[in-house]
């Protein structure tokens, strides 16, 4: 079909203008090619001629003298086997350039011929085309090479699971049309088959692949009403003999018959303008036409605001259409749309619980907590156990050098607090564990068949399933995997998952693909693309602020992901201070100079490295035994705009840097980058688009504001971790040195509570009527929760941490409104639970807990600054160890509390509890109470039993009673103790320093388990 480039509507492709550099660049390469693979040859052939002997070896020959000639001869030979392995490596990586089906082949041997060869094709194909355009990626998902393979990386367009519903919509005939409906009928059809329109795929130019969504864009005047042109086209014969049966899926010279609106000068109406085409393919179309449902079989068409063909075909089913922004999910599947699992034949009714998220607006409106954070699970719940384990590591370093572990540190404030309590309520651990699992799994279950990993593009996790998205077709997935939609696609199920090992089980599972962040969701859908497998650079453009917010997000998440081992993150011209969320995976770099210096050693290095091993890849050597150490992934994020020279240098970088697990993300202004293959691009409203690829996302996004909160959140445990290690030996917090020291209990009988409730071992309540059986356990457990806030509890987060899975806001404000019922009023009439100023959900004075009290009493028997006698500060310390009755929560069920995990209640109870240890058995020590001293220690261990400072203090102790054999059993028993907690590591250094200075040859007389250590 002849191309009308005058009325043709501007494509929205951006072409890499080439500068004379490229095109001098690529001459060279070219000259540099056809002089090693054709002129060596020919030199050869010319100057050498036949090196081979023309008969057949005798053993006189051993006896002839060696000439000049004979070493000539068996030169050229070493230079003909060079020269073939060189053609073989030019021969490979050209086809793997042009075809696009993912890494070249490697040649035996070859080494740094091959990369020579690599580098050769990539720079005559600028010749053509942008090199980039010829590396595997989503940019190449409207092309098919084989009528029997799979496209490199499968349509974006279709999210898997998506089916696109194509049962006729039916109208109810009108009173009005009962006696005229047959001749309407047939003038609609006459009149369709005079309209009907035609487009023919056109051949790729350069990096343009003609897509459906694109035809639509330019001839339908919306990209997304692509749908409606597959409705028209799917199974029908195309003049090649293949059939349209994915949307992504089209190839040049396809027919494709279009909608009635259609418009443009690239399309044709039949049968009047046969003129503008040739015979041979007005024959095609023609033949093609007739291949078309009739009116009758597809149903009726009308002007009821339905998309229609040009023969009156409706194209969407008739239901409301879906507004993805308002997050309606009443009406009925559009062709847009994501179905429900129930789409799957084998997994009809399938029932996965789906989560539930909040209604939010805007930034926080109608909750008052940043919807960004809510609105990113996986993000969440890896800042958040982060956070976790940066308390924990504070906690554990502020009691190890002042003793300061009881005392509260300062709770987050402001916008900190807002951020935490949105990562709360959007915090989805259960999905980290899954898409952890899951992978970690595959990895084992391929390792375990000897096969390598497949290089993946990207995964969409749902509620109940994982699909990979396969770089090309891989075999068959290993139970419990499946092939999803196509054989690109491997899927997993959210239950299947459990036939693998825990994590903790499974030492030798390596995380296969720690570069999979989250962009943002498509409907039910999260999107991960794995940057490590980007072929070159990918680019997001928009706004400065908006692609910012992007970067941010994704730095934040690789941060802090709970489904990589080990990995570099750099960011280059932003987030100074995420340095703070991960200090061993985050590194900071100003500009781009400074990228460069550093990636072209590691690049180089990594290369070497994997030439040494004989990996062709990363992935290779990721799986097995040792992947765990090895091959981390390299991220790299650049916010600051590249020069030209600057990008030429990044695309140099990135073009083999897939195989080398570097990838690099870059956020840029430009119309078009140097090397970028992967173009996405962020909107004001949030929209994360990939035209050409027909895919669109609600973006992830962590804007300047949320980005300082999070960072807040770290920066506070750092600043709190300074104060209690001071040099004043105190180990006050920073809220106590501000003046606040937490909530504190009344000890005295005048300040009785209304409500005791003891936490610490089995779960007691007093005070309250035991409430109904059904409604028994989510009291008892918000109650618990609200002990352990007593600076309140927003309602939403509440919610998030009684409902993990969601819950909608009439069941959650009936729910605190039973729970305020339940916990009553005191004598003056104040509700015991009451919203404070912020909206917090917080207890009164006179609801108090065991903790509360341990607290209390740790605090009045360790506060320097209290003038307490010497026998005062032992009976708090007694009543506080006599509290202590055993492990948090001892008899909570199974499946609930999970938010504990979020806590740092049970991190801090068993050193505080060794705190009151070790404070009454010096006591008791100077005043020459031995035995109380051990006694004191023993009820600590309870609690706290890998407590080093608990041992040596209890070895003190007995040392004090004077008895040497009670000593050398305590030695052997604690021999026991670190065998069971450390393996065959035996005692810390420090307690077998101590054993040597108050037991000497405790070794000879520890028994077996000391002559083993």
């Amino acid at each position: 079909m002849a191309r009308s480039s005058a009325n043709r509507t501007p494509v929205p492709v951006r072409i890499r203008r080439r500068t004379f550099g490229d095109v001098l660049r690529a001459f060279f390469a070219f000259l540099a090619l056809v002089v090693l693979v054709v002129g060596v040859p020919g030199a050869l052939a010319y100057f050498v001629g036949w090196p081979l002997p023309d008969s057949a070896p005798t053993l006189s020959m051993l006896n002839e003298d060696v000439t000049a000639d004979v070493f000539v001869k068996v030169f050229a030979v070493v230079v003909w086997l060079a020269w073939a392995q060189f053609a073989a490596c030019v021969l490979v990586e050209a086809k793997a350039a042009v075809s696009g089906m993912g890494m070249p082949g490697r040649v035996p041997g070859s080494g740094a011929s091959q990369a020579l060869a690599r580098q050769l094709v990539a720079a005559v194909l600028l010749l053509t085309a942008s090199a980039a355009s010829f590396a595997p990626g989503l940019s190449q998902l409207g092309e098919q090479l084989d009528q029997h393979k799979q496209p490199p990386v499968a349509a974006a367009q279709q999210t898997p699971g998506q089916q696109v519903d194509t049962r006729p919509a039916v109208d109810v005939e009108t009173p009005g049309g009962q006696g005229a409906g047959g001749e309407v009928h047939k003038d609609t059809r006459e009149q369709a088959e005079r309209d009907t329109k035609f487009y023919r795929i056109q051949p790729p130019e350069g990096r343009h692949h003609d897509s459906l969504w694109e035809i639509a864009e330019r001839h339908l005047g919306d990209g997304r009403r692509y749908g409606e042109i597959y409705q028209l086209n799917k199974d029908r014969i195309q003049p090649d003999g293949s059939k349209l049966s994915q949307a992504s899926l089209i190839r040049p010279g396809w027919i494709m018959e279009m909608p009635a609106d259609a418009h443009g000068g690239d399309l044709v109406e039949m049968p009047e303008d046969r003129d503008e085409v040739s015979k041979s393919e007005a024959a095609q179309i023609d033949e093609y036409d007739k291949s078309s449902p009739t009116l009758d079989e597809r149903g009726k068409g009308g002007d009821d605001g339905h998309a229609t063909s040009g023969r009156g075909e409706r194209l969407v089913p008739d239901t409301p259409a879906v507004d993805r922004d308002a997050g309606d999910r009443t009406g009925g599947q559009s062709v847009q749309q994501i179905p429900t699992r129930e789409s799957d034949g084998d997994d009809a009714g399938a029932d996965h619980g789906d989560r539930v998220a909040p209604e939010v607006h805007g930034d926080g409106g109608g909750i008052g907590l940043p919807e960004v954070l809510i609105a990113a699970p996986l993000l969440a719940a890896g800042v958040l156990g982060a956070l976790s384990r940066r308390r924990r590591q504070a906690l554990w370093q502020a009691a190890f050098q002042t003793g300061g572990a009881g005392r509260t540190g300062a709770e987050p404030t402001g916008r900190a607090a807002l951020a935490r309590d949105a990562l709360l309520v959007g915090a989805d651990p259960g999905g980290v564990r899954f898409l952890d699992r899951a992978l970690r799994g595959l990895s084992a279950s391929l390792t375990e068949a000897a096969r390598p990993l497949p290089t993946i593009y990207a995964a969409w996790l749902t509620e109940g399933d994982l699909y990979l998205q396969l770089a090309g077709v891989a075999g068959e997935p290993p139970a419990p995997w499946r092939t999803g939609q196509d054989q690109t696609f491997w899927r997993i199920d959210r239950a299947d998952v459990e036939s693998y090992p825990q994590p903790e089980e499974a030492d030798d599972a390596a995380a296969p693909y720690p570069g999979l962040a989250s962009l943002g969701t498509r409907e039910e859908a999260r999107l991960l693309l794995n940057l490590e497998a980007v072929p070159g650079i990918a680019a997001v453009k928009g706004a400065p602020a908006d692609r910012l917010a992007v970067l941010s997000s994704i730095a934040a998440e690789l941060a802090t992901n709970g489904w990589s081992d080990r990995m570099s993150v750099t960011v280059v011209g932003f987030g100074a201070r995420l340095t703070e969320l991960a200090p061993t995976r985050v590194r900071y770099l100003e500009d781009v100079p400074a990228l460069i210096e550093v990636m072209e050693a590691e690049s180089a290095q990594r290369a070497n490295a994997l030439g040494n091993a004989g990996h062709d890849s990363v992935l290779t050597g990721r799986a097995g035994h040792a992947g765990r150490t090895q091959w981390a992934p390299h991220l790299v994020l650049v916010a600051v705009e590249p020069t030209a020279a600057e990008a030429d240098q990044l695309a140099h970088l990135a073009g083999g840097s897939s195989r080398l697990g570097i990838g690099y993300l870059v956020g840029t202004g430009q119309e078009e980058l140097a090397g970028a293959s992967w173009e996405f691009e962020i909107t004001r409203d949030g929209r994360l688009r990939a035209p050409l690829l027909g895919l669109e996302l609600a973006a992830q996004r962590l804007p300047q504001e949320q980005h300082d909160a999070l960072v807040d959140l770290f920066s506070q445990v750092e600043v709190e971790g300074a104060a209690t290690s001071g040099t004043d030996g105190r180990g006050i917090s920073v809220t106590r040195a501000a003046g606040e020291v937490g909530f504190t209990v009344d000890l005295s009988e005048q300040g009785r509570p209304a409500v005791y409730a003891r936490l610490l071992g089995s779960y007691e309540i007093m005070g309250l009527a035991e409430p109904d059986g059904e409604r028994s356990p989510l009291l008892r457990e918000a109650l618990a929760l609200l002990l352990f806030h007593r600076e309140g509890v927003h309602p939403q987060v509440l919610a998030a941490a009684l409902w993990p899975r969601g819950v909608t806001d009439d069941v959650r404000d009936a729910f605190v409104e039973r729970l305020v019922d339940w916990l009553g009023r005191d004598p003056s009439g104040a509700a015991r639970l009451a919203p404070d100023a912020d909206g917090r959900l917080a207890l009164s004075r006179s609801v108090v807990s065991d903790w509360d009290v341990l607290r209390t009493l740790h605090l009045e028997a360790t506060d320097p600054t209290r003038q307490s006698s010497p026998q005062t500060r032992e009976r708090l310390l007694n009543d506080a160890l006599a509290l202590a009755a055993g492990p948090l929560l001892a008899d909570r069920p199974q499946g609930r509390y999970g938010w504990l995990s979020n806590e740092i209640v049970e991190a801090q109870l068993p050193l505080l509890v060794a705190d009151a240890g070790l404070a009454l058995s010096a006591l008791r020590r100077e005043s020459g109470q031995a035995d109380g001293a051990v006694a004191a220690v023993q009820a600590a261990l309870v609690v706290a039993p890998a407590d080093e400072r608990l041992w040596n203090e209890l070895l003190r102790a007995v040392h004090a009673t004077g008895e040497t054999a009670r000593l050398q059993a305590t030695a052997s028993d604690l021999l026991d103790r670190s065998a069971a907690l450390h393996g065959a590591r035996g005692l810390p250094p420090r307690t077998e320093a101590l054993l040597d200075e108050l037991l000497p040859g405790w070794r000879a007389h520890a028994g077996t388990a000391g002559a083993a250590s």
